[in-house]
């Protein structure tokens, strides 16, 4: 996998009955060190001025992104496994929990695609079901097919 990367992100939260899809598409920097993943990308929040800078880290067993900047939080999901965190907005804190039911990282030389289900809760009430993709390519390939 090179340095230069494109990365698309395509999240499906099921609340109430409901569902609310998001995809982003965006370039990024890849390498890999000690057996783990990471990815950073630079995210721009419309209307309000300033950055978050992220960082993916996907190990064997786990998915950690961490944001700094507008926004700050680490997020982790493992299977069977709930984490804890305070995702920090410019509009004030929020408590989160987000418990693993499936992930599955599949790896090849010219691609990374990660599959990460989990529930998310908000002050200790769970808020939806969540189903988060990702999928890394090489920049020069420009050819990313959200589907996979």
């Amino acid at each position: 996998m090179t340095k230069e990367i494109l990365l698309s992100i395509a999240g499906l939260h099921l609340a109430d009955g409901e569902d609310g899809n998001i995809e982003v598409v965006t370039a990024g920097d890849y390498y890999n060190r000690g057996g783990k993943h990471y990815i950073l990308y630079d995210e721009v929040t419309e209307g309000m001025d300033g950055h978050t800078s992220n960082v993916i880290k996907i190990g064997e067993n786990s998915l950690e992104i961490t944001k700094k900047g507008l926004m700050n939080t680490r997020l982790v999901v493992e299977k069977g496994k709930s984490h804890r965190t305070v995702y920090q907005t410019p509009f004030g804190d929020i408590e989160l929990s987000l418990t693993g039911q499936e992930l599955t990282v599949t790896e090849t030389e010219e691609r990374i695609d990660i599959r990460a289900e989990y529930v998310l809760a908000v002050n200790e009430e769970n808020l939806s079901e969540c189903t988060i993709e990702m999928n890394i390519r090489p920049r020069e390939a420009g050819n990313l097919n959200l589907q996979g």
